[in-house]
C-alpha cells in the first residue's frame, strides 16, 4: 500500500511533431511507464495528459520544453487539491522526468534538489514552483554528440529515436517503475556493492541511480 502519493511529470516538446525525439525522452519513458504500472491510457485535459491510479499519477506536459514551468506548477497544484487527506498532501512527492544530455543513452540518475545544470526545461520548472519546494528529478540519459557546437547539439536532441533507442526507453521505464514503487512505499533500497547507488540492469541498458 502506498504511503506517499506520487505525481510523476514528464517534460519535453509536444506530440505529435516531437514524439520520440531525444529531447522528449521523458515523455517516451512515461508512455512506457504507464504500462509497467498498469495504469489506464492517457487522457487529455486542459493542463496536459493524465493517467492515474490511487497510488500513481502520471502527467505529460503539453508545452514546449523551455516553458514547462507554468504547466508543471499548475498540474502539481491541481493534484494536491485533489488529495482530501492532509497527511497525503504533506507526504505527496513531485517527480519530474527529463532528458539528460550528459548521461549515456539508457542510464538514469535521480537527484533531490540541486541546480538545473543548464537544462532550460528544469530552469523553467524551478522558477515556476514555490520557492524551496523539494522535488525529485529523474534524468534519462540520451548521450551527446562528439561536438560541443550548439547548433549540432540542438540538431542532435531534436532527432527521432531509432526503434532500438525506443526499446531502451521502454527498459528505462521498467527501472523507473521499480524506483517509483519504492518511493511510494517510503522505501529507498541501497546497493550493498555500491553504497548510495541503485543499480538496475537490462539487456539493452545499464542504469546507475543515485540520490544526492
Amino acid at each position: 500500500m502506498s504511503v506517499r502519493p506520487l505525481f510523476i511529470a514528464s517534460i519535453g516538446n509536444p506530440s505529435p511533431a516531437y514524439t520520440n525525439t531525444l529531447h522528449s525522452a521523458g515523455h517516451t519513458v512515461l508512455d512506457h511507464l504507464r504500462n509497467w504500472l498498469f495504469l489506464p491510457p492517457f487522457t487529455k485535459s486542459r493542463s496536459g495528459f493524465f493517467s492515474a491510479s490511487p497510488d500513481f499519477t502520471l502527467w505529460q506536459s503539453p508545452s514546449l520544453m523551455n516553458v514547462s514551468g507554468k504547466p508543471v506548477a499548475t498540474a502539481w497544484r491541481t493534484f494536491l487539491s485533489s488529495l482530501s487527506n492532509p497527511q497525503e498532501r504533506n507526504a505527496a512527492r513531485l517527480v519530474v522526468v527529463h532528458d539528460e544530455l550528459e548521461l549515456a543513452l539508457g542510464k538514469i540518475k535521480l537527484r533531490d534538489g540541486g541546480s538545473a545544470r543548464g537544462h532550460n526545461g528544469l530552469k523553467s520548472v524551478m522558477q515556476a514552483l514555490p520557492p524551496g519546494l523539494d522535488f525529485t528529478r529523474v534524468g534519462v540519459g540520451i548521450g551527446r554528440p562528439p561536438t560541443r557546437d550548439s547548433r549540432e547539439v540542438a540538431a542532435y536532441v531534436m532527432k527521432k529515436m531509432t526503434s532500438q533507442e525506443v526499446q531502451i526507453m521502454a527498459d528505462v521505464a521498467g527501472q523507473v517503475s521499480e524506483v517509483a514503487r519504492e518511493m511510494a512505499r517510503g522505501v529507498r533500497t541501497k546497493s550493498k556493492a555500491e553504497p548510495g547507488f541503485y543499480r538496475f540492469e537490462s539487456q539493452s541498458a545499464h542504469a546507475y541511480v543515485t540520490y544526492r
